[in-house]
């Protein structure tokens, strides 16, 4: 079963258009939303959130219909982009009131709350009143109240905004984690991340969801949409120690469509079949004895193909 799936879905405000028309389903595991500012992240989020009713089309979000839905809002924890405390509560005062708020007595709430708070590294800071904490620790502190109800969906708006290295890398680690658990559970809690932090996201998960202009422009495995941009030559990156004897071999490939020599040591390849080329590279080095250093893909990165579909789509 889907986690998420659309069914011909807009959302408009007034005459602007927040998603046209648009009809993908979200799977298990960890999804990375991405797009520019204005794409429509937000509002796919709030109609998910069931906060926004569609206005037309459909959305169910675990098999059930997402708008005005207090049985599915209670399975989904929430981060949102933007801070929203009461600033003189502590940190376990407002994970504890909003895992209340959930439904969890109190006892249980606060319980759930210090484990919540616990696996997000912020135990020692728990009686801090949030006004005195860093951008990066209400980061963490907002996770904690998503975590607190166990839910079995986590919706989480740039959740990396404003962290430290260090937190970003305990943050990537915990959501892995709670995706991907070791032990007796059966299934871990299914994710759909926005993020900004491109780099960060492909880390996560190589299952994305591109959205511009409130359109879909691309999903699923990064590598296969990679490798359905036939418009786009991909671009092979060759270190070795006479890159100019490499480059005469590799313009007579008729899969080769441009060369490039960027570095005393770097020739860069154009191909669009890059198959091909990686099958008669290695025969070519060791036909001219050529020493590698490297030989990596440049732009099979979620930063390249980024930019290649919002620049098509614009």
């Amino acid at each position: 079963m889907p986690i998420i799936e659309l069914n011909a879905l807009s959302k408009w405000y007034g005459e602007v258009i927040g998603l046209n028309n648009v009809t993908t389903k979200v799977g298990q595991g960890i999804t990375g939303l991405v797009g520019p500012n204005g794409a429509g992240k937000s509002t796919l989020m709030g109609l998910a959130m069931g906060q926004l009713r569609p206005s037309k089309g459909s959305i169910r979000v675990l098999g059930r219909r997402a708008w005005n839905n207090p049985a599915v809002l209670s399975q989904i924890g929430y981060c949102p982009e933007g801070d929203a405390f009461w600033p003189n509560l502590t940190g376990l005062q407002f994970v504890t009131f909003l895992a209340k708020v959930s439904g969890l007595s109190r006892s249980a709430a606060r319980k759930a709350a210090r484990e919540a708070i616990e696996r997000t590294g912020m135990t020692e800071h728990v009686n801090r009143a949030i006004k005195g904490y860093s951008k990066g620790m209400r980061q963490r502190i907002k996770i904690a109240q998503a975590l607190a109800h166990k839910p079995r969906l986590l919706i989480l708006d740039e959740p990396f905004t404003g962290t430290d290295p260090v937190a970003r890398h305990d943050l990537a680690k915990l959501l892995r984690e709670l995706a991907h658990p070791v032990g007796g559970e059966r299934h871990g809690v299914d994710i759909l991340l926005s993020s900004h932090v491109l780099h960060e996201v492909e880390a996560l998960t190589k299952q994305i969801l591109m959205i511009d202009h409130g359109r879909i422009v691309a999903e699923g495995d990064l590598q296969t949409v990679r490798r359905e941009l036939h418009d786009r030559p991909h671009s092979i990156v060759v270190r070795v120690d006479q890159p100019r004897r490499l480059a005469v071999k590799l313009a007579a490939l008729e899969a080769v469509v441009g060369l490039s020599i960027t570095a005393v040591d770097t020739v860069v390849i154009e191909t669009g079949t890059p198959e091909q080329v990686y099958d008669y590279l290695p025969g070519m080095i060791l036909d001219e004895g050529l020493a590698v250093r490297e030989i990596a893909a440049a732009d099979e990165n979620l930063e390249a193909v980024f930019g290649y579909l919002t620049n098509r789509s614009a």
